[in-house]
């Protein structure tokens, strides 16, 4: 799982990393420290802006994408459909995570490490654009001119033929869709020529908002199944061994976010970075969107659990950033946000005496929807 990261290593050093003590240089999470590399000491006030505007970035996505999940499940639009993770999606995705982690860090010892960020360069400069684009295109709406016609495009893709016909691509977009694309493909560009920390962040931002809006839980317990285990996860990985940090060394790519503490001091060009990765930002956030759409089925025009919750991400993620100052050592950050993201909501609800309502609440699937849409369409025409 992704963590927060202290260290002066540049953006494209690290992915999935753990809390590091203050300027620490070795950003693999050991004590040993460089001396005749650690020249430059974060000053408190740049620390503090470090921290500050991850936090801060880290609260961007899982809001706006909160916002965007309680609509997305009602577009007919293939790209805007969610993803509905089950609760046997949730047993087995720490398991996967891990199998994953644990063979990037193989393929990291057996073969160049440069050929690998190269193929993993093209494949984010790609998923990057489109992820980048799909989150600008609804602020588009208010900055493009009303004058300019706007063309209608579909890219339909389907099998079979006839009353066998299935949609495999029912993809609706127009001429702003495509203004989104160019712009994004700019910001693309720049990321794999300079790998520059802004536009690590353009794209990372990207991917934790989609990741909010397109990611749904179906009910609670599968909230709590997937936390709970990324939980075991990210503490066993970081503190259990040393593949996590490894793999986060060598991973280039923009699945972090990142803040310069020298910002001040060396402006735009700074390269002590701050870091938090996007794990510690999609894993709590679906869990916060469910709670709004919660939110939103009682039908009583108030957000109480989606506050909680979202207030609750805000003490974990500061009390991972006091612990790690406190001790001086490496903290994964789910140990913190997971207790805080789910207890204080559900003390809540046991509060208000809607704990079983809560744990009751289910979304399907829009794939299940439409399937008993299309049942109740033929025995209705049977019955006619």
């Amino acid at each position: 799982m992704a963590d927060v990261d202290q260290g002066s290593s540049p953006p494209s050093d690290g992915a999935p990393q753990a809390l590091d003590p203050p300027n620490a240089i070795d950003t693999n999470g050991t004590d040993v420290v460089n001396a005749t590399v650690a020249k430059f000491v974060a000053t408190p006030e740049g620390t503090a802006l470090a921290y500050g505007s991850l936090v801060f970035m880290a609260l961007l996505p899982i809001f706006f994408g909160a916002l965007r999940s309680v609509s997305c499940s009602k577009s007919k639009n293939s790209s805007d459909m969610p993803e509905t993770i089950t609760s046997r999606d949730a047993a087995r995705f720490p398991i996967i995570a891990s199998c994953t982690l644990f063979g990037l860090y193989l393929f990291f010892k057996i073969f160049s490490q440069e050929y690998i960020n190269l193929l993993l360069s093209i494949y984010f400069f790609v998923l990057g654009i489109l992820a980048l684009s799909h989150t600008m295109s609804p602020f588009m709406n208010r900055f493009f001119p009303d004058n300019l016609a706007i063309k209608q495009y579909q890219l339909l893709f389907t099998q079979g033929s006839g009353e066998s016909k299935e949609e495999i691509v029912n993809y609706e977009f127009d001429t702003k869709d495509l203004v989104c694309l160019a712009i994004s493909s700019v910001v693309g560009v720049w990321y794999v020529l300079k790998k520059h920390w802004v536009a690590n962040n353009l794209f990372g931002l990207a991917f934790a908002l989609n990741g909010v809006e397109l990611l749904h839980l179906n009910n609670v317990s599968t909230g709590c199944i997937l936390l709970g285990g990324l939980f075991v996860y990210d503490v066993f990985w970081v503190f259990g061994t040393n593949v996590m940090v490894t793999v986060a060394k060598s991973f280039e790519a923009p699945i972090k976010l990142v803040f310069p503490q020298d910002l001040l001091e060396r402006g735009l060009e700074a390269s002590n970075f701050a870091m938090l990765g996007l794990g510690d930002v999609v894993i709590p956030g679906i869990f916060i969107a469910l709670l709004l759409r919660f939110d939103v089925s009682l039908k009583k025009n108030t957000r109480t659990y989606f506050y909680t919750s979202f207030l609750a991400y805000i003490f974990g993620l500061g009390l991972t950033i006091f612990v790690m100052h406190m001790y001086k050592h490496a903290q994964p950050a789910l140990l913190y946000l997971v207790p805080a993201c789910v207890g204080f909501p559900v003390l809540v609800a046991l509060v208000k005496g809607e704990l079983t309502e809560m744990f009751r609440y289910e979304e399907a699937s829009p794939e299940l929807e439409a399937s008993q849409k299309d049942e109740t369409t033929e025995m209705d025409k049977k019955d006619k």
